[in-house]
């Protein structure tokens, strides 16, 4: 995978958190996994299609999703991760792949994203298609959200 693929992403944290009112985004680790993911927490997956073709796969603690999704509910309490939840972040996720859709356009690549799924629980095995999958750990205002790039 080039590594140009992975800018995109990152520009679209930066352009899409502080309009929901997250101050800080950092880069955390970079690393390459195999072609399977296993997490404890939420998993939504965004489909790309187009110049390129993948996925992108956004992986987060359940407790750190609620502090999302409450930020996203202007500060409303979330102590489950309900359906009000899953739709924020669900929407979260939506919003950061179509802003880095936007910036592949710039680059002259032109993709369509699909509808999120979203999936939480324990020990979620999920396999994909191609053998590597980078993984960029960014930290929202010190929230760990990891971006797994799976894209041919």
């Amino acid at each position: 995978m080039d590594v140009k693929y992975i800018n995109p992403f990152l520009t679209s944290f930066k352009n899409v958190m502080p309009q929901i009112g997250f101050e800080k985004v950092e880069k955390g680790k970079i690393n390459i996994n195999e072609g399977e993911l296993i997490t404890d927490g939420v998993l939504i997956i965004v489909g790309i299609v187009g110049d390129l073709k993948g996925n992108v796969i956004y992986s987060l603690t359940t407790e750190d999703a609620k502090k999302i999704a409450s930020k996203m509910m202007m500060g409303m309490e979330v102590a489950e991760f309900d359906e009000m939840a899953q739709s924020a972040i669900s929407e979260l996720s939506n919003m950061l792949t179509a802003n880095a859709s936007i910036e592949f356009s710039i680059m002259d690549i032109n993709i369509n994203i699909s509808t999120p799924t979203l999936m939480y629980g324990s020990n979620i095995k999920t396999k994909f298609n191609t053998p590597k999958l980078l993984c960029i750990e960014l930290l929202v205002d010190n929230i760990p959200i990891e971006i797994n790039i799976a894209i041919n």
